[in-house]
């Protein structure tokens, strides 16, 4: 099973779990954010816990002291000790992107990537999202970054849809068609 199908079951008991509990979903999500955090900036630790030479016990104890310090919540410590149990820790980043995608889901948010030829104003970002918003039915947040090469327009990218309105496009397509006659 792959690292990515293994993170998004554990994601998906954590979320049901939190649900089902009435716990803070946006808490839980920090925690695991701040966890992974940590993580990625302490080399060391992460390869202590991965070492074979660490018992399944210790790595428990570890994490069970790392959650006390860091005052994560029940349902983050709970799911952090099962992973350092079950020397399943590599899963923790995955899991915590699969659970704010979760997340967002049950707010009724969607994340659309938005390239434009130029930096947008804040009231064009305003704009685009609440156009984007009315297509999808959803909350719309915006993630934008520039490409100088699409000379113009935007293209919004939402999971897997492309919605693209650049110049360059619409020059290809014209090209296309004056070549078709």
């Amino acid at each position: 099973m792959s690292i990515r199908t293994s993170a998004n079951r554990y994601a998906k008991a954590l979320f049901d779990v939190a649900v089902t509990e009435n716990a803070d979903l946006a808490t839980i999500a920090r925690d695991l954010s701040e966890v992974t955090e940590m993580l990625k900036t302490s080399p060391d630790l992460q390869l202590n816990l991965s070492r074979g030479s660490v018992t399944d016990a210790q790595r428990q104890k570890l994490m069970e002291a790392i959650s006390k310090a860091m005052s994560l919540s029940v349902p983050v410590t709970k799911t952090l000790v099962l992973l350092a149990r079950s020397g399943k820790m590599n899963l923790i980043p995955e899991m915590s992107a699969s659970y704010r995608e979760r997340l967002l889901s049950h707010q009724n948010v969607v994340r659309a990537e938005v390239t434009s030829a130029a930096p947008l104003s804040p009231e064009k970002t305003q704009a685009l999202a609440e156009s984007l918003a009315k297509v999808t039915g959803k909350k719309v947040e915006i993630s934008a970054s520039v490409d100088p090469d699409l000379l113009g327009g935007v293209v919004a990218r939402i999971g897997s849809t492309v919605y693209d309105g650049s110049v360059k496009t619409q020059l290809t397509r014209m090209r296309q068609e004056l070549v078709k006659q």
